[in-house]
């Protein structure tokens, strides 16, 4: 029942992230791109968590489910609206895996877990929401750093890779240095780090 149940509710995460308009280049092929970060961050939990329990694993795979129905321009610029944005994100994820959840038959624990781990709750003192933190670093180091390298200037691009260095435990760091990464894009992180490296 477990496996059945964990299967039907990571396939319509699946179903609902094949909806999105916004598509990612990966190995010369576009897809949808939440549906291929809900593959690639599952990927990294079995790694970083190969005992993960049903609600990390669907935390996991569901942590932008929908995202773009929320787009950021519908909110203001600057820090202020940002947060209200990114907040508007989790209440969604959140009620949308607690949909999916409720229809694959679990337990409102493990229902509010999952919700409580796409909302970053306890970051710092829960593993798994850490490992969860880890493993969405460690996508966007693969898929959106040179994208973000060619909007934004290289000093306000060393403080976001400062800081998201500062959201990785020691092992998703080590990681992250092995990735594949193109060289120019591996010189300019070891280069934005060596001086402030926090670890």
């Amino acid at each position: 029942m477990t496996a059945a149940r964990l299967k039907q509710a990571l396939d319509r995460i699946d179903e609902i992230n094949s909806d999105d308009p916004y598509q990612i280049r990966i190995l010369g092929e576009a897809r949808p791109k939440e549906l291929t970060h809900a593959a690639m961050v599952s990927n990294w939990i079995r790694r970083l968590r190969p005992h993960a329990d049903d609600a990390l694993r669907i935390a996991a795979h569901g942590h932008h489910v929908r995202r773009w129905a929320i787009p950021r321009r519908e909110y203001p610029q600057g820090r202020r609206g940002y947060l209200r944005w990114r907040q508007a994100l989790q209440d969604l994820h959140a009620a949308t895996l607690g949909e999916v959840m409720t229809e694959a038959g679990y337990e409102a624990a493990a229902i509010e877990r999952a919700q409580d781990l796409v909302r970053k709750k306890n970051l710092r003192r829960d593993p798994d929401a850490q490992a969860l933190e880890d493993a969405l670093c460690l996508v966007f180091l693969e898929t959106q750093l040179g994208e973000f390298r060619s909007r934004q200037p290289d000093h306000r691009m060393v403080d976001i890779l400062r800081k998201t260095w500062a959201k990785m435990s020691a092992e998703a760091r080590a990681l992250a240095l092995d990735l594949d990464l193109p060289p120019d894009d591996r010189r300019f992180v070891l280069d934005a780090l060596d001086p402030a490296d926090p670890s």
